[in-house]
């Protein structure tokens, strides 16, 4: 893991986010030797959850729509 002064981290900082994506992490030194890390976030929701449609329609009227696209197939 790449180690930066906070003077390089400023000037580069979109640079550094890339390089965290892509190593997993960067260090940030300060003049007072405190060092921070720098990482990704990754979420954890599975790309199958999405929002619900609001279609207007009975279970009975979503059937039917599905039983007449069936008959042209």
């Amino acid at each position: 893991m790449k180690e930066y002064t906070y003077s390089e981290a400023r000037q580069r900082l979109a640079d550094l986010l890339d390089l965290a994506q892509r190593d997993g992490g960067v260090r940030i030194r300060r003049r007072d030797g405190s060092v921070f890390l720098i990482s990704q976030v990754v979420t954890t929701a599975s790309p199958l959850d999405v929002p619900a449609v609001d279609l207007r329609m009975t279970r009975d009227e979503i059937i039917d729509v599905i039983r007449e696209g069936r008959r042209f197939t």
